[in-house]
């Protein structure tokens, strides 16, 4: 495992001896790039030109908590993503139509990942919003229906910022409009983001003063800073401002409902994917680095999952790509013991950190809850019934 910087090991310096007398100075790095305020402005998304659109996300919203985009009228993107549960569902397995294999993904901050979903399978949030739709176990629908629904019920708002409905008699026709609901979705979702933590707070308060402020943390959340910096070395996979690196790591979980290959396969399938950046449905005209960059499949990517943002990590329990651990307890342990992988290779070595260490990591884990800033859906069309169904 990488050695913690010199700056990370200061800090355990610096902590190990609280409560006490205030250390001066300011911030290490490692410990500052977490800061909330540090994350850069949202790029643009080259292959969706409406993702800025004030408009294509009002659309967007609506679209995201309508149920009749679903075979059987009552899945919705929220019946997954359910916004007061931080845009997840809380259960092992996603359920829409059917039973996924997966748990699912919490929304916030994920347009700044370049790929999407555990595997990485999607380039972009509207080729992401596009699968589950029509996903035999998630939405259970097809293109030709979705674009019934839009001529039928969103046609103005649809022409309005897509142009004119074309006749929907062949398949690329329900597949132009297909795209742009994906498109709409995309836009909404975007919108999706994280508000500050009590450790943004604490972050900002000490780089402000160049002291540690004493009131705004724990001792035992300081300590679990110290150690997720330093010798538990956490910011290896979860660094920068959303604590992700946005890529994919085989960390040796148990195996989940289903087997799973993980990165492997989503490579294969992001490359062959009908809805990439790469696409004729893109809007993307100069190249596409991530997907033109990107190696093929290897001994490497076998079960690599994609690294989440610890942001709200608390409240998202259970977890892991198919919520293997029911709490942060067991995820900590499995970290501290690094078992061998079920298939691969596990990139784990063992913390050996001790039960004290333990609690103080999940304390400051805790600490990073914060609100999650999403734009408001229309109630009176929620209210009209055709947005979340009750059972959520």
């Amino acid at each position: 495992m990488i050695r913690a910087p010199l700056a990370a090991l200061a800090f355990v310096a610096l902590v190990a001896a609280s409560p006490g007398p205030a250390v001066a100075g300011p911030p290490p790095a490692g410990v500052l790039d977490l800061a909330l305020d540090t994350l850069e402005p949202l790029p643009p998304d080259p292959s969706n030109r409406y993702a800025d659109d004030p408009a294509a996300a009002a659309l967007g919203a609506r679209l995201f908590f309508d149920t009749r985009l679903s075979s059987n009228g009552q899945v919705a993107c929220a019946t997954c993503h359910v916004p007061q549960r931080e845009f997840q569902d809380g259960t092992p397995l996603a359920r829409g139509v059917g039973v996924t294999a997966r748990r699912t993904m919490p929304i916030a901050g994920t347009a700044y990942s370049p790929f999407l979903f555990w595997d990485g399978r999607k380039d972009s949030l509207w080729a992401q919003a596009l699968g589950p739709l029509e996903s035999l176990v998630e939405h259970g629908g097809d293109r030709a229906q979705y674009a019934q629904v839009i001529a039928r019920h969103y046609r103005a708002e649809y022409e309005r910022i897509f142009g004119s409905l074309p006749e929907l008699g062949t398949r690329d026709a329900a597949t132009a409009v297909f795209v742009n609901v994906g498109k709409a979705i995309a836009a909404y979702e975007r919108r999706i983001q994280h508000g500050p933590s009590r450790v943004d707070l604490f972050i900002e308060a000490w780089r402000e003063k160049d002291v540690p402020p004493a009131d705004v943390l724990s001792d035992d959340e300081r300590k679990g800073l110290a150690l997720f910096t330093g010798k538990a070395n956490c910011v290896q996979c979860h660094n920068g401002p959303l604590y992700t690196n946005n890529e994919f790591h085989n960390t040796g979980v148990p195996r989940g409902a289903a087997p799973d290959r993980g990165r492997f396969e989503g490579i294969a399938a992001v490359r062959a994917d009908e809805f990439s950046c790469a696409s004729r449905w893109s809007d993307a005209r100069g190249g596409c680095p991530e997907l033109d960059f990107l190696a093929p499949p290897a001994a490497g990517h076998e079960r690599a999952f994609k690294v989440p943002s610890l942001r709200n990590v608390a409240a998202r329990a259970p977890y892991m790509h198919a919520g293997q651990f029911g709490t942060l307890a067991q995820v900590l342990d499995h970290y501290n013991r690094a078992p061998t992988a079920p298939a691969g290779r596990t990139e784990l070595h063992p913390l050996r950190l001790d039960a004290a260490e333990l609690r103080q990591l999940e304390a400051f884990l805790r600490a990073l809850s914060g609100e999650v800033i999403a734009p408001a859906p229309d109630s009176r069309f929620v209210q009209a019934g055709h947005g979340l169904p009750s059972r959520n």
